[in-house]
């Protein structure tokens, strides 16, 4: 394949087994407690040494995490407050439970870029990187209708092909069509072809229609 994304796989290592301190620019979604939606999503650092771990966001809150015990994932802030990390994002970053408020760190920041202007409806993906780029329909688990994501294939012998979408959360990940089975890394993945396209469901919430042109190619 000629595109492959190691941000997240370098990200991850660095939190698990940092020696020194290592900083990433990040994407902070930050929720109220108890709720499930947000419009506060904004730019971040994240930084880990010696499993101490700083946190700066976009709207001037930081954090400063002190592990506590035995016990990964437990953590005291500046505010002596208990704060637990949870790693429900998979390879696409980590969760921070506070008292008040969950910050969720993704490495990927492609949720802040501006929308794809009309020169390239597809972007982040070109044809540079990927035998072909395509918008798919897409609709997010708590939405009512369908929307686009942009996507870009990579193609293989017998009709197979990898197809790298962006989801409507902003996040990057692969679907892969092989000749015997669809999955996708890190995901749950319920697949079903219905004529000449695949219905694809992630994590039970997230839905992508699929065209078999569009694994297949013309």
């Amino acid at each position: 394949m000629r595109h492959v994304t190691i941000a997240a796989a370098i990200a991850a290592l660095l939190v698990a087994t940092p020696v020194s301190a290592d900083w990433v620019d990040a994407r902070c979604d930050v929720y109220a407690a108890g709720e499930d939606h947000t419009d506060k999503m904004m730019p971040c650092t994240f930084g880990q040494r010696q499993g101490y771990i700083t946190i700066t966001r976009g709207d001037g809150v930081s954090h400063e995490l002190a592990p506590v015990g035995d016990t990964p994932g437990n953590f005291r802030d500046q505010h002596d407050r208990a704060v637990y990390r949870q790693s429900g994002l998979g390879d696409q970053g980590l969760i921070f439970r506070f008292p008040d408020e969950n910050v969720y760190v993704y490495w990927s920041t492609a949720g802040l870029e501006p929308p794809a202007d009309a020169d390239n409806p597809t972007a982040p993906f070109t044809t540079a990187d990927y035998d072909a780029t395509t918008l798919l329909r897409c609709r997010a688990s708590d939405a009512a209708a369908f929307a686009s994501c942009p996507a870009g294939i990579l193609r293989m012998e017998d009709g197979q092909a990898s197809i790298v979408v962006h989801s409507p959360a902003g996040e990057q990940f692969t679907i892969n069509f092989m000749r015997d089975y669809v999955n996708a890394a890190n995901r749950e993945v319920a697949a079903t072809l219905a004529g000449d396209t695949w219905t694809v469901v992630i994590d039970g919430g997230d839905v992508y229609e699929v065209p078999l042109a569009a694994i297949e190619g013309g």
